[in-house]
């Protein structure tokens, strides 16, 4: 019977001594979902200094939860990410803890202390820890905290400014 080799090569059955020539393994292109990262069941125990099970995130949602929520799309502008020149549509919510230079059509937009949006949005809820400056047409509540800073045209349904907080610019609410 042929015996496999290490990199998954057979010897020749019709043989019955090994092929002579070293194996060469064969090299699976990366998949776009798993580029630049190991899949979890791929890491070896220790990780990043974590066990293989601690590597993997557990996502198990109960069937009463599913069912009750609906799936969301969610985009998170990570520290030091510079997203400019876009138009973002069929976002649910929005983090933002870099900078994004864009047009935005979502329902929840949250932009941290380090975060900042200039251009155009119109948005449910905005929850403001960084900057905004633009174009901010808020449906619902506009929030900015102690370190928001909000400049442009702005249009809420309900506003709340903690102390410290800045806003300047056209400020208005929208109509009911």
């Amino acid at each position: 019977m042929a015996q496999s080799s290490f990199f998954g090569k057979r010897n020749d059955p019709k043989s019955d001594t090994a092929s002579t020539a070293p194996a060469t393994p064969a090299v699976a292109a990366p998949s776009p979902v798993t580029a630049g990262a190991a899949p979890a069941a791929a890491r070896p125990a220790g990780f990043f200094g974590a066990s293989a099970a601690a590597a993997a995130p557990s996502f198990a949602v109960s069937e009463k939860t599913a069912a009750a929520e609906p799936a969301q799309s969610k985009l998170t502008v990570g520290p030091n990410i510079k997203l400019k020149g876009v138009e973002i549509t069929d976002c649910d919510v929005l983090f933002i803890e870099g900078v994004v230079e864009a047009t935005l059509d979502s329902k929840v937009i949250q932009i941290s202390e380090s975060g900042s949006f200039n251009g155009t949005a119109n948005i449910d809820v905005a929850e403001i820890r960084g900057t905004f400056d633009g174009d901010l047409t808020v449906r619902e509540k506009l929030t900015i905290f102690a370190t928001g800073k909000v400049t442009g045209k702005i249009r809420y349904g309900k506003l709340v400014v903690e102390e410290g907080a800045r806003i300047s610019g056209e400020i208005s609410v929208t109509e009911s």
